[in-house]
């Protein structure tokens, strides 16, 4: 679905939403710094951050329906949202009961209790990354790119830079999950490398699955809700991956 384009009376001109735009990635670029140096400081910052920018860019003049949270669309972005959990829950578990696909679940830093991963799974993840992901890249910087470029365009903008956003966090991903250091092996600094852009290439791919996602719904719901299940399912799928291995 493709957002009605607002009145051309109240649109910003193209140099405030450029100005705008390099606004929002520069706070993201900050807080990625942050949250990198500071563990853990995105579970506090990162909700404040995302209503932060829903209400400046809301005062900046995008509808919600631009901002992709429009009342309109809510019924139906819940009904994707819930329908693709369902899917990740079913791959998932089938993919877990397979020794060969069993390894991608076997990650060092999920290797947790009972407790820890569910606190990961609903508090962690959907308030200190899910929430603040969405709002930024399928939300704000997709709501301000459309006054300025075709939806294919912002489909791949938006995109590029969730990518690009996932450099920091993929700094120690060879070394913590398993089927990673199996596949990249060789040097630690050839697989941090060849992790780090890796991760990229697959956010970015990501990106735009989350971003067509928004696209065709016109709900920012669907995106939101398997982009937690992907993660956070994860790590559930993972706590049952290490019991069976044990």
């Amino acid at each position: 679905m493709t957002t009605a384009p607002p009145d051309l009376a109240k649109q910003p001109s193209r140099r405030r939403v450029v100005v705008a735009v390099g606004g929002v990635i520069t706070l993201l670029v900050l807080l990625n710094v942050v949250d990198h140096i500071y563990s853990g400081s995105s579970l506090w910052l990162g909700p404040i951050v995302a209503v932060v920018l829903l209400a400046a860019s809301h005062g900046f003049g995008l509808s919600w329906s631009e901002l992709g949270l429009g009342r309109d669309r809510l019924g139906v972005g819940a009904r994707w949202a819930a329908i693709l959990i369902a899917l990740v829950v079913a791959v998932y578990l089938v993919a877990v009961l397979i020794p060969l696909t069993r390894k991608a679940f076997l990650d060092d830093r999920y290797h947790t209790g009972v407790a820890a991963a569910l606190f990961t799974a609903f508090v962690r993840i959907p308030l200190g990354t899910v929430l603040l992901e969405e709002v930024a890249f399928r939300s704000v910087l997709w709501g301000l790119l459309s006054r300025v470029m075709r939806q294919r365009w912002v489909l791949i903008t938006t995109s590029l830079l969730f990518g690009c956003w996932h450099v920091l966090p993929s700094l120690n991903l060879a070394a913590s999950n398993e089927a990673v250091r199996s596949v990249l092996g060789g040097s630690a600094g050839a697989a941090r490398v060849a992790a780090i852009v890796g991760a990229v290439l697959f956010t970015s791919l990501g990106g735009l699955l989350f971003g067509e996602l928004r696209r065709r719904s016109g709900s920012l719901l669907p995106s939101l809700g398997l982009h937690w299940a992907t993660n956070a399912l994860g790590v559930l799928f993972g706590l049952l991956a290490w019991g069976l291995l044990s």
